[in-house]
């Protein structure tokens, strides 16, 4: 009887442990979809930062100007500006999910011909 009754206790953990991580892995995918459309629906027209709630996650963006050499820019033309945009997402026991990306934008400067 203390056989099955180990046996069955044994079970009963490693399933409800099994279930803690799978909760964690789904909240971990969607915090990581948060942060990934965070970052595609912005449009970058100058630094920036801003912070939401979205159900149980809290997220901050961050854009910032990066700078570009001037060997690197266009011969003519609009010289593009660079920015780099990431995304910290924050949820339950202190867990987080980060993501950063470059984006380019119009810039204002015409390049030298």
């Amino acid at each position: 009887m203390v056989i099955v009754a180990v046996a069955i206790t044994t079970l009963l953990q490693l399933s409800s442990q099994g279930l803690r991580l799978l909760k964690l892995s789904g909240d971990h995918q969607h915090a990581a979809l948060l942060a990934d459309r965070l970052l595609r629906e912005v449009e970058p027209a100058g630094e920036e930062v801003g912070a939401g709630q979205k159900g149980a996650f809290a997220w901050e963006r961050r854009i910032a100007i990066v700078p570009v050499a001037r060997e690197l820019s266009p011969p003519s033309g609009p010289t593009p500006q660079l920015y780099s945009v990431s995304v910290s997402v924050r949820w339950a026991g202190g867990r987080s999910v980060e993501a950063a990306t470059l984006r380019t934008a119009p810039g204002g400067e015409t390049a030298p011909r």
